[in-house]
């Protein structure tokens, strides 16, 4: 049996050996293989601009309102699929809005009286001001108005939910039936 196999193998080896230009017939094969797993395996620069284009818009509010909205309406959508419920509204309050931290140079001078002066001024880059941090507004309360079941365990899994979605204490969410 190990005879007749190393026959086979001789004889398919001589059959490549006549073969002509057997090494440009090895490369184009490579090549066309590269070619097949570069599309095929890597994702198309298209579909991967459309999610950063998607992530931008959910997470750039210009204003408090826009980023309430955004949040009730997801919030909504995600309780709507709980076990025993149905209609769901949410609205949310806010303690404060955006708030921006900007850079800044300090300045001290020294008066000829000895007094020292500090002046504080923003920088720019291309005529805006460089923003060094953006703090989203601080969630006072939601409160939740839902129709359905009125079981606890319902109103368990809202406020589960609300806690995983957003970072509020549980005595910030408020449940009507």
């Amino acid at each position: 049996m190990k005879i007749d196999f190393k026959e086979k193998f001789k004889a398919l080896f001589e059959r490549i050996k006549k073969i002509k230009h057997l090494y440009i017939y090895l490369a184009l094969s490579l090549a066309l293989l590269s070619i097949c797993v570069y599309f095929v395996a890597l994702p198309s620069q298209k579909d991967s601009n459309k999610e950063e284009t998607i992530d931008n818009n959910r997470t750039e509010f210009s204003t408090s309102a826009e980023y309430v909205v955004y949040l009730e309406n997801k919030l909504e959508s995600v309780i709507n699929c709980l076990k025993g419920v149905e209609n769901v509204e949410v609205a949310i309050t806010l303690e404060k809005g955006f708030e921006y931290v900007y850079q800044t140079e300090d300045e001290t001078r020294t008066t000829s009286n000895g007094t020292s002066i500090t002046t504080t001024t923003l920088v720019y880059i291309d005529g805006k001001p460089v923003m060094l941090e953006e703090i989203y507004p601080v969630i006072k309360g939601i409160v939740v108005v839902v129709q359905g079941s009125e079981e606890v365990s319902v109103k368990l899994n809202i406020i589960q939910v609300i806690k995983t979605m957003i970072d509020v204490d549980s005595s910030q969410i408020n449940i009507i039936n």
